[in-house]
Formats: structure tokens, C-alpha cells, sequence
């Protein structure tokens, strides 16, 4: 099948959409906790506004540190980001979460977009696993051919609809939306990084692995021959 191809404006936009569609929901609780501290007296009612907004102030701030690496430009003064990086904001992610992380990879800068999609595969790992678990992130190899795998196991655990498909850049539609361009996105950064994305399934665990892609070998070329109409050589008298 043909690769979608994204405008660069829509793509944009659909990330946009997607980092404010993360951030919007404890963004709101602050809100709705502020209006709290406003309109109550009572000691009780007070106390839970203000850990509420503590809550959800911290929520968006992981979210929006995940997201600056993830699908932003963090580390754009270099071609690399440091794993310890990665991790920090991934588990930040997590902290208040029903989903569980373990995480193994070595302390090193990798290139910028194999960090990224480790990042983007953490995200598709957890929508894995809807009523929660835990997500296991191993990193092997060197930052040049890396071997990442990812386990997310769960109750209910399934390979996410359309996934494979996004991610190979063939979307079934033909087309991409704001629910779909992460899987798309990180399909795109696999491509950038020469990693291949593979999907696997048993029982409740799902297993995401990501290695270099192949190299094509080059065929050598054929050395030209003598035409059949070229008279053969003659030994000189």
C-alpha cells in the first residue's frame, strides 16, 4: 500500500490537538478547584480544592514534559537525548496513574528520534493495557542499533485497533485523525530512526519491538561485456 502523506500544517495540527487534548483534563481541575477556593469558607472543602489543584498541577506539568520530548524539538541544540531523560518523564507520566512502570535501559544519549520513539511507544504500550498494568521497557545496544522492547501486561490486554497499520504509514481510510496521529507519528519517527515496529500478543501480555531496520544489500554492478559484433584480438606479427 502507498504511505499517507501528511501536509505539514495538518500534521501540526493534529499534534497540536493531541497535546492539548492530554493536557486539558487537569488543566480543567485547576480550574474547578480554584472556583472551589473561591465560593467555599468551609476548612474540609478548602483542603481538598487545594490538593486537587497540587494534583493536576502536577499531572499537566508531566504531560507537557513528556510531550516536549516526545513529539517536540527538547534536545534540537544536538542529535541526542539522554535515556535518564526519557525515563524521568516517563515515569512522571505514570506517578499518579493505574498503570505500573519498569524500566531498564542504559544510562547513555541515543540519537533524538530513537528516544523519541521510545517515547511514543511507552504512550501506544499503555493503550494497550485500558484497565491498567504494567509496562516493561527494555533498552539493549548501543544509541547506533538499539533493540527496544516493551511489555504491557493487563487485564484485557489487546494489540490496539488499527495500530500496525498507522504505524506502517497505511492507515485503512487513507486518511488520519486526532485519535489516530500518534500511532501515525510514531510510525514516522521509526522510519527517521531506521527502526522496524513489530506487534505480538499472548495471553494478557502485548510485546512491541523495535530494531534496525535491514540493509538492503546493493547489487555489485555487472562488468560491461564485449559486444558479439566486436572483431577478437589479433597477436601482432
Amino acid at each position: 500500500m502507498t504511505l499517507v502523506q501528511l501536509d505539514a500544517l495538518d500534521l501540526s495540527a493534529l499534534l497540536c490537538s493531541r497535546v492539548c487534548h492530554d493536557v486539558i483534563s487537569p488543566v480543567g481541575a485547576i480550574v474547578n478547584g480554584l472556583e472551589v477556593l473561591e465560593d467555599e469558607s468551609d476548612t474540609s472543602m478548602r483542603e481538598f480544592a487545594l490538593e486537587l489543584i497540587a494534583k493536576s498541577a502536577r499531572q499537566a506539568s508531566a504531560r507537557l514534559q513528556f510531550a516536549r520530548i516526545a513529539f517536540g524539538a527538547a534536545g534540537s541544540a544536538g542529535a541526542s537525548i539522554d535515556l535518564a531523560d526519557a525515563e524521568k518523564v516517563s515515569r512522571g507520566m505514570f506517578a499518579d496513574d493505574k498503570t505500573q512502570l519498569a524500566w531498564s535501559a542504559p544510562q547513555a544519549l541515543y540519537p533524538k528520534n530513537k528516544v523519541k520513539l521510545i517515547l511514543n511507544l511507552v504512550v501506544i504500550a499503555q493503550s494497550a493495557i485500558p484497565r491498567g498494568g504494567l509496562i516493561d521497557v527494555k533498552v539493549t545496544g548501543d544509541g547506533e542499533a538499539p533493540a527496544i522492547v516493551l511489555t504491557a501486561k493487563g487485564s484485557h490486554a489487546r494489540i490496539p485497533p488499527h495500530v500496525e497499520a498507522l504505524i506502517a504509514g497505511t492507515p485503512e481510510n487513507g486518511t488520519v485523525d486526532a485519535h489516530a496521529i500518534l500511532p501515525f507519528y510514531a510510525g514516522l519517527v521509526a522510519r527517521a530512526a531506521e527502526m522496524d515496529v513489530r506487534f505480538s500478543i499472548s495471553g494478557d501480555t502485548v510485546t512491541i519491538e523495535a530494531v534496525p531496520t535491514p540493509k538492503r544489500d546493493v547489487e555489485p554492478m555487472a562488468e560491461p561485456s564485449v559486444s558479439d559484433g566486436e572483431p577478437p584480438e589479433t597477436a601482432l606479427a
